[in-house]
């Protein structure tokens, strides 16, 4: 049997402590292309418009792990992680004036994961879980919490990778 799965570049870390359910990754300064919106449809699109080659250099850029989203007072942002060959430097700028490149800082995040779908409700199940487990382990995060999702559409659903994460101060 042949199977037909595409590998996509993911965004390396470095897992620091493991606990029970969930670990503390330490990520370095990494590129996005990002869409804020309220709410309206179409992000996905537009950062997927760009990757697909509608940049200022006409470059087609490589699918990456995971698409992350998360709320910013009252928009809602979604990131596509760019390739580790990028940089504010090289990066094509976007020809759509919604897409912005954004850096995130280096920094230590927990992480729980789990499977299904994508949807709010089983992202802030998750995301409760870990927020009750970090306060119970009196690890200081910062809100909001973010949606990390690693599959496409296609994906069933028990073997879809979604997480939900946190920013936290950590200094073990």
């Amino acid at each position: 049997m042949v199977k037909n799965t595409m590998a996509y570049e993911e965004t390396s870390y470095q897992v620091v402590q493991k606990f029970e359910n969930f670990e503390i990754r330490y990520y370095q300064e990494r590129y996005v292309i990002q869409v804020r919106h309220n709410n309206e449809g179409g992000s996905f699109q537009k950062l997927f418009n760009y990757i697909s080659g509608k940049n200022q250099k006409s470059e087609k850029i490589e699918m990456t792990t995971p698409v992350t989203q998360y709320a910013s007072g009252n928009q809602q942002i979604m990131q596509f992680y760019l390739p580790n060959r990028f940089d504010q430097n090289n990066a094509p700028l976007p020809l759509n004036n919604s897409v912005e490149i954004a850096s995130i800082k280096a920094g230590y995040f927990a992480v729980i994961r789990y499977s299904g779908f994508a949807s709010d409700k089983n992202f802030f199940k998750h995301s409760s879980i870990l927020k009750n487990s970090l306060k119970k382990e009196n690890i200081q995060f910062k809100e909001p919490p973010i949606k990390a999702t690693y599959n496409g559409p296609f994906t069933l659903p028990n073997l879809r990778r979604n997480e939900a994460m946190f920013l936290v101060s950590w200094n073990n």
